[in-house]
């Protein structure tokens, strides 16, 4: 069964954020239902659509950013009353928009995540859970990493309290009261929880997570232990998944999954009889999807799926069919409905057309009065700045509530700009003067009208670290600026992981000294992406991270006074030895450095590196030959007298080519990492091998992998 839906543009309300968009439950008197949204103006407003139009049952006067957004009421009963988390406030109204809760909870944080169940009020700020009961403080938990979203299975069927939070660590954290059951690790930092079919599926504990990575996966909640049920891999590269929701929009009678994604992509999955879910459809916004709801909005009759988007837009995707199959007097009726909605929308354009024309007047008079004083329009910026693990490129999303105008990037430090498919900016590179103003880049991307959202994808190279800022200007007068900035780590290609293999050739960092807990993990932060601002609780941490370019791995154990890092790359070692040393002198604290080199490391890491770059020195010959390749095709009229192997690099060109222009500079980068290698290696023999360089750059260009080892060997 083919699943067809039309989108339908309802209303635009400010700035929203995630989960901030409900379906109220359908009345008696209705069979359609009414939509309550919030935003950052912190106006809930409630509309339903009437003849093809939004009618407002509510609308509240503006306040405190709207963070949150659930529906509540007594267990067992529709869940009508609409409960919103604005700064550290829960304030409750009735479907009619008549407040009835206010309720302060002292938080120091504002609040980020909330969960509704009966009397029951989860929420969470940055790092703490809360547990209230008819407003009273139950529970209490400080988590170690920031706390994305928060959940509670189903107390009316298990008839026990289990909640779920979602952790930047990548990690589910399952309490009971105030203390953890168990933590369940998944494949990314987790960004949204969702009961399965919106009840915890059969058993009552199916929690469905999906992760700002785009991966989407069924835990089963045990009081024991966590079933892992299905993972779907983002094998398409999709954004990071926002909301979820379960509804039977394809009308088999099992509920669907409803996915929303932050490069705004909205999906449907359907369930086999395998109990897996198969992709049934797709539908790209052009912003992302904040929101996602399943019910019957425009008319009676026809399912649809509604969704906000980051600028505030409420817009549905129906079943209702645009053009009606109808006899000759319904035809006239639909035409004259059409021609009335037309004249309407003009009128309206009009009537907006004069207004814009008197407020602009109106701004002119007064910016030429003696008394006039220039207001700086202020807009909302959503931006991202992630590590990708698959190509070990960071992806820097930047989306602004109205049309962007250009975007100037600046680094003080070396980065590639990667290309963006789905990226259709012009971009210009200026020149840099690095030696004298510390500018390695200066790019400025040029956007198309009404392009609210803008993806660039970056490649730094370890043991340079430094600041990436971003000036966004939108189209909006007089012309404004929003700076924002990014640190590019030392080992900034590393990436938190659960575990590490034990058995590789491990080199060993240890570092004592009159430093803090605090201070050493400061220093962590420093140099590392993805670890907690705020020290963990305990005594002693430890932290795993991988190498996303090479695969090679670091593990770092502190406590007050010591600190131990472990690595099957010297290279990595030796940024850290660096780096620790300048952070330590700056602070003045006096640090003992000492180091364990296994030399066998070495020739693994060497190892590591060998496929990578055995692919690149031969996509650069295959692409190297094709224009020779194509002039003889030419010539001769036809590839037939060309051996197999020439034959297949003409037919595979334009994707050897658009594959080697993904890659700028990629082959350099495994040149640079093989030098530093050979560098750091004899550095710590206190030898500098430095005038060895051009002798090791020959052998890489006539590579062969026993040659640069025995090379490495007798160097």
């Amino acid at each position: 069964m083919d699943l067809n839906l039309n989108r339908a543009d309802y209303l635009q309300v400010g700035v929203t954020s995630q989960k901030t968009m409900k379906l109220l439950p359908a009345s008696k008197h209705t069979a359609t239902q009414k939509v309550v949204v919030g935003d950052h103006d912190g106006v809930v407003m409630c509309f339903g659509m009437k003849k093809g139009e939004a009618v407002t049952v509510f609308k509240t006067l503006p306040g405190q950013k709207i963070a949150r957004l659930e529906l509540g009421g007594v267990l067992n009963t529709p869940q009508e009353k609409i409960f919103v988390a604005a700064g550290s406030e829960i304030r409750g109204f009735t479907k009619r928009g008549k407040q009835f809760l206010s309720f302060e909870t002292n938080l120091t944080e504002s609040i980020k995540a909330m969960h509704i169940s009966g009397s029951d009020l989860f929420l969470s700020a940055s790092y703490i859970y809360n547990h209230y009961c008819d407003c009273k403080d139950q529970h209490y938990y400080l988590s170690g990493d920031k706390i994305n979203d928060v959940i509670c299975l189903p107390v009316e069927r298990l008839l026990r309290e289990v909640p779920v939070l979602a952790c930047q660590d990548r990690v589910l954290r399952v309490l009971q009261g105030s203390d953890v059951m168990y933590e369940i690790e998944v494949p990314g930092p987790p960004t949204v929880l969702a009961l399965h079919n919106g009840n915890g599926g059969d058993s009552g504990e199916d929690l469905l997570f999906g992760t700002s990575d785009g991966k989407l996966g069924l835990i089963q909640i045990t009081t024991t232990k966590p079933i892992h049920k299905w993972e779907i891999r983002n094998e398409k590269k999709r954004g990071g998944i926002l909301c979820v929701d379960s509804f039977d929009i394809v009308g088999d009678g099992v509920k669907d999954l409803l996915v929303g994604r932050d490069d705004g992509m909205v999906e449907v999955y359907n369930f086999d009889n395998a109990n897996e879910p198969v992709l049934r459809f797709d539908h790209t916004l052009s912003e992302s999807v904040t929101s996602i709801q399943g019910g019957c909005v425009g008319k009676d009759g026809y399912d649809e799926i509604v969704v906000s988007t980051y600028s505030g837009w409420v817009t549905g995707l129906t079943t209702q069919p645009v053009h009606k199959e109808s006899g000759p007097g319904e035809e006239l009726k639909i035409n004259q409905e059409m021609q009335n909605k037309i004249s309407s929308l003009r009128t309206e354009l009009e009537q907006l057309q004069y207004k814009v024309l008197q407020e602009r007047e109106k701004y002119q008079q007064s910016s030429q009065s003696s008394e006039a004083k220039s207001a700086v329009p202020s807009f909302s910026v959503n931006d991202k700045f992630t590590l990708n693990k698959d190509d070990a490129s960071y992806s820097l999303i930047l989306e602004v509530q109205t049309a962007i105008d250009n975007v100037l990037i600046q680094s003080d430090v070396p980065i590639d700009l990667l290309d963006v498919d789905k990226n259709s900016a012009v971009v210009s590179f200026s020149s840099c003067d690095s030696e004298s103003n510390d500018n390695f880049l200066l790019a400025t991307y040029r956007c198309q009208a009404n392009t609210t959202r803008l993806e660039l994808k970056i490649r730094s190279i370890e043991g340079q670290y430094g600041t990436l800022q971003a000036y966004v200007t939108p189209r909006i007068q007089p012309k404004t600026c929003q700076v924002r900035q990014y640190h590019i780590k030392p080992l900034s290609l590393h990436q938190r992981t659960h575990f590490i293999d034990h058995d590789r050739p491990m080199n060993t960092l240890t570092l004592t000294g009159q430093f803090s807990f605090s201070e050493l993990h400061s220093w962590v932060v420093f140099c590392m992406p993805e670890v907690p601002e705020k020290p963990p609780a305990g005594e002693c941490v430890t932290f795993y991270f991988q190498n996303t370019f090479l695969d090679t791995q670091l593990e770092s154990t502190y406590r007050k006074g010591e600190g131990v890092f472990k690595s099957d790359n010297i290279s990595t070692i030796s940024i850290l030895k660096d780096v620790l040393s300048k952070e330590a002198t700056k602070r003045k604290i006096n640090l003992n450095m000492s180091y364990e080199i296994n030399e066998v490391s070495v020739k693994h890491t060497l190892k590591l590196i060998h496929p990578k770059l055995e692919y690149q020195l031969l996509l650069a010959k295959k692409v190297q030959l094709i224009d020779a390749l194509k002039e003889l095709q030419v010539h001769e009229g036809n590839t037939n007298f060309l051996i197999p192997e020439y034959r297949c690099i003409l037919e595979e060109a334009d994707h050897l080519q658009e594959e080697y222009k993904k890659q700028p500079a990629h082959l350099e980068r495994l040149y640079g990492m093989i030098t530093d290698l050979f560098i750091d290696k004899f550095k710590f023999k206190g030898t500098n091998v430095k005038t060895k360089v051009p002798l090791l750059l020959e052998i890489l260009d006539s590579y062969d992998q026993n040659a640069l080892i025995a090379f490495f060997d007798a160097a």
